[in-house]
């Protein structure tokens, strides 16, 4: 009887164990794929910069209103909330609408080759940002079904790993990025 007991204590611990390294496995590359978001967000305020700085050139105007936008960017983190990352995102998306209307206002500006390759590059930016996000909520959703189903569920909490994970949402109002 002593042996039977001892076998299930160990099959049980033994479970724990391996839900714990599972969980923990999963938690890692949710944090990955955010800090893949941000390293994909930063390239990109690194384009728009560029771009901003390019309009110097046409209208100092433009290139004020621009500034000023950029300087509400903030460096993302691997420990930063999908909400930061949200906010980022609402905040380049109105970078990247100024300067298409300033572009727009000096045909100049759109034919010149930096501008064109920085364009060519920053939707290539747009295009590693879009992808990331996906990867992120795909790995949440893997997270979250984890701790959310039986077995694993009764000790998810206990294991530290209780709370479901956001996802990071796209604006209804539109189903694309600005169009650069």
């Amino acid at each position: 009887m002593l042996i039977i007991i001892v076998a299930i204590i160990a099959i049980v611990v033994g479970y724990l164990v391996v839900i714990q390294r599972r969980l923990v496995h999963l938690d890692e590359n949710c944090y990955n794929a955010l800090s893949q978001i941000s390293v994909q967000q930063n390239a990109r305020w690194e384009a728009i910069t560029s771009l901003v700085k390019l309009t110097k050139d046409y209208s100092d105007y433009e290139y004020k209103t621009l500034m000023d936008v950029v300087k509400q960017r903030q460096t993302l983190t691997k420990n930063d909330d999908v909400n930061k990352i949200n906010e980022q995102q609402k905040i380049m998306e109105q970078a990247i609408s100024k300067f298409q209307v300033i572009s727009e206002a000096y045909p100049d500006l759109k034919a010149d080759q930096v501008y064109t390759k920085t364009m060519e590059s920053l939707k290539q930016y747009e295009d590693q940002v879009r992808y990331s996000q996906m990867v992120y909520n795909d790995t949440v959703t893997k997270f979250n079904r984890k701790i959310r189903q039986l077995p694993a569920s009764l000790f998810a909490s206990m294991l530290g790993f209780g709370d479901l994970k956001d996802y990071l949402e796209m604006d209804e109002a539109k189903e694309t990025m600005p169009n650069v």
